[in-house]
C-alpha cells in the first residue's frame, strides 16, 4: 500500500494523470478532420490512409466506443458515445486534492484505469494567467460499470453519466499543464475565427491527458476540446 500511495503521489504532483489508450480492440468513435483552408470535412479513417498515426505509448484502454487520440496539431470534429466517469472538483488543495479520491475510488469498487483522464481549469481573468485544475475525472470502461451518484465512502467523488457529444479537438504534445492547455485552446479560437457558420461551442472546454509522467514529455499526448454543434449539418430551406 506504501508504494500504491507514493505513486499515486507523484502522478497528482507532476500532474501527469491518466494513461495513455491506442487500443486496438475497441470500436473507434467516429472523427472529422475539419480541414480550415478548404472548409471540407473529411472522415479521420480517409485522412489515416495519407498520414501516420500519433506515436503514442499504450498504457490503458478507452472507454467503450470512444475515438482514437490525434491526429496531432490538426483541428478535428470528433464523435463521442455516452459514457460514465467519476469526478471530483475543487477550487483549493491542488492535484493531489482531486486525484487521491479517484485512485481511492476505482481501487475500493475495483473499477479498472482507462485513458484518458479528463481535466478542466479555472477561466482566468482578462490578463491573468490560468490557475490550476478545478476538476478531474476518471472514465469507466463502460456505461453500465458501477452507479451513478456520490460515492458512498467518499462523497467528493461522483459517478455521472455523460450523454453523447460532438467536440473540436486538437491533439498535443507536453506536458498536461495549464500553459499546453492554453495553446491548444488558441488553436480551437484560431479555427473557429477561420470557419464562422460551421460549428457553434455549447459548453466548457476540456484536457484529456493519455498519459502518466512514466512516459517523456515528448511522447505524451493530450487532447484540448470543445463541446460544439454542428451548424453545416442543419438542413436549409
Amino acid at each position: 500500500m506504501r508504494l500504491v500511495s507514493l505513486v499515486s503521489g507523484f502522478l497528482a504532483t507532476v500532474m501527469g494523470v491518466g494513461a495513455c489508450a491506442t487500443s486496438s480492440n475497441r470500436p473507434p468513435g467516429a472523427a472529422r478532420v475539419a480541414d480550415s483552408a478548404s472548409g471540407a470535412t473529411v472522415e479521420a479513417a480517409d485522412e489515416a490512409e495519407t498520414q501516420p498515426p500519433p506515436l503514442m505509448v499504450s498504457e490503458a484502454d478507452l472507454p467503450r466506443g470512444f475515438p482514437k487520440a490525434g491526429p496531432i496539431g490538426t483541428v478535428v470534429i470528433k464523435e463521442y458515445p455516452a459514457y460514465r466517469l467519476a469526478r471530483v472538483t475543487s477550487d483549493r488543495g491542488g492535484a493531489n486534492a482531486l486525484f487521491n479520491p479517484l485512485f481511492r475510488h476505482i481501487q475500493r469498487n475495483d473499477i479498472p484505469m482507462t485513458a484518458p483522464v479528463e481535466m478542466t481549469y479555472a477561466t482566468p481573468d482578462a490578463g491573468a494567467r490560468r490557475s490550476g485544475t478545478t476538476s478531474m475525472a476518471f472514465l469507466y470502461q463502460a456505461p453500465d460499470v458501477g452507479r451513478t451518484g456520490p460515492d458512498a465512502a467518499d462523497p467528493r467523488v461522483v459517478v455521472e453519466d455523460v450523454p453523447p457529444m460532438t467536440v473540436l479537438s486538437v491533439a498535443l504534445r507536453g506536458d498536461y499543464t495549464p500553459a499546453n492547455f492554453d495553446r491548444g485552446l488558441a488553436q480551437l479560437e484560431t479555427w473557429l475565427s477561420e470557419n464562422p457558420g460551421r460549428v457553434r461551442v455549447v459548453g466548457a472546454p476540456r484536457y484529456l491527458a493519455y498519459n502518466s509522467p512514466f512516459v517523456p514529455w515528448f511522447l505524451k499526448v493530450g487532447e484540448v476540446q470543445y463541446p460544439v454543434e454542428r451548424l453545416d449539418r442543419v438542413a436549409r430551406p
